[in-house]
């Protein structure tokens, strides 16, 4: 089960003006469900996007790069579940730029237009014939309400569609934010398996929306981990379709652009954490919080640590307070020149170790307290500094070997 999530209310899923999303069932890899879905993007709309940096990426993410690149005017993206077109060399790329072709025709536009993306099983040819045999049904859906049911469309092992909706005002005018994610295992973006689409309708430049998707993808999809695998598949998409009645953004730096940014880290942020509540077989959300640190970076070079170690994390399912696993974590992170007399360690409200050493007022009972809860904060002191991180994550239990075991058949 989820860690304290639950599906979208969709009428809480504002529609974002020059956005429509309609769905099919395609019977791509199973009968019956909604497996296809088309956003459907106005003229003059812009679209910026950070992708896995796994080298063995995907077909659609190859080609989703390359029509962007273009800059012809992206106004369509085709999503499938089902089938990541992955480990399918050249001919995966012929299929998806197919599958591209099919839409533009029924859309009128150039095949550049369209951008592709994929999800779900590795190294299986994509069914092209009944992908494009379900965009009619898929065009016919189109709505700008159809955000809740998209997010269930493209769920693979997701247990709980995940979407997230935000509204703000500049300069007097509404201007809405809404996205979708899904991703449950194969978790540890590097810009998953993990797709975002997020859409604006606030007037901003092109060159401000690349900026302010990697800004978000930093401070969200790249601060998470389930499993510390980055998928082939990985994507996190932003949609504007310049529709807000608002004057042009021009800066993120300006009061304007900041208002834009923290509703669309908000969302990014929301999406990301619901990913990892809903980890496969999680049964605990853990917020690791590393202080003190020289830099950013090397914050999150313990952070990650920490939240990739298997024994960490199984030791959390068992609500065991071993914690020198944690110390052990922060100490094989990386840093060359840390000194272990430095390191002070909470757990929630719980002072467990100050100057490299357990604290003379912990109790084991007390860790143990911490560790039953289904939410938990560590924070790690490095006292190198003044910077900071944060990192989402989850424990590892008997289901998540169950769920990947099982995952093909």
């Amino acid at each position: 089960m989820p860690v304290h999530l639950q599906a979208p209310d969709p009428t809480a899923l504002h529609p974002v003006p020059g956005v429509k999303l309609g769905t099919a069932m395609a019977g791509v890899r199973k009968a019956n469900r909604r497996d296809l879905t088309v956003i459907a993007l106005d003229e003059g709309s812009a679209v910026a996007g950070v992708f896995t940096q796994n080298r063995f990426c995907a077909a659609p993410v190859q080609l989703a790069r390359k029509h962007l690149a273009l800059n012809v005017g992206t106004r369509a993206l085709l999503i499938n579940t089902g089938n990541a077109n992955a480990g399918t060399g050249e001919d995966g790329l012929v299929r998806a730029f197919s599958t591209c072709v099919a839409l533009a025709r029924q859309l009128e536009l150039a095949p550049e237009q369209v951008l592709p993306f994929s999800t779900g099983v590795i190294m299986e040819p994509l069914p092209t014939d009944r992908i494009e045999a379900g965009l009619p049904a898929a065009l016919a859906d189109l709505k700008e309400d159809g955000w809740a049911a998209v997010a269930e469309a493209i769920m693979t092992t997701d247990t709980v569609p995940k979407a997230a909706s935000r509204q703000v005002q500049i300069d007097g005018h509404t201007v809405t934010v809404t996205g979708i994610s899904k991703g449950a295992g194969m978790i540890r973006p590097n810009m998953a398996t993990m797709l975002s689409f997020v859409a604006t309708d606030a007037n901003v430049s092109p060159g401000v929306l690349q900026a302010l998707v990697r800004e978000a993808a930093d401070l969200s999809f790249n601060r998470i981990t389930i499993d510390g695998d980055t998928s082939t598949n990985d994507c996190f998409m932003l949609m504007a379709s310049r529709k807000a009645g608002h004057a042009p953004i021009e800066a993120l730096e300006s009061a304007q652009g900041r208002v834009l940014r923290d509703a669309v880290v908000a969302v990014a942020e929301q999406l990301a954490q619901a990913i990892v509540r809903d980890g496969e077989g999680a049964t605990k959300f853990i917020t690791v919080r590393v202080e003190g640190g020289r830099n950013v970076d090397e914050c999150k070079q313990v952070a990650y640590a920490i939240a990739h170690s298997p024994l960490v994390k199984t030791a959390f399912y068992a609500s065991d307070p071993n914690l020198g696993r944690i110390l052990a974590a922060v100490g094989y992170a990386g840093i060359a020149d840390l000194d272990q007399d430095g390191i002070e360690l909470h757990l929630d409200d719980v002072h467990v170790a100050t100057h490299g050493g357990r604290h003379p007022a912990y109790q084991e009972a007390d860790g143990q307290r911490v560790m039953k809860q289904s939410e938990i904060t560590v924070k790690v002191g490095l006292g190198r500094g003044d910077a900071q991180a944060t990192v989402w994550t989850c424990d590892f239990s008997h289901d998540y070997v169950s769920i990947n075991a099982d995952y093909r058949s």
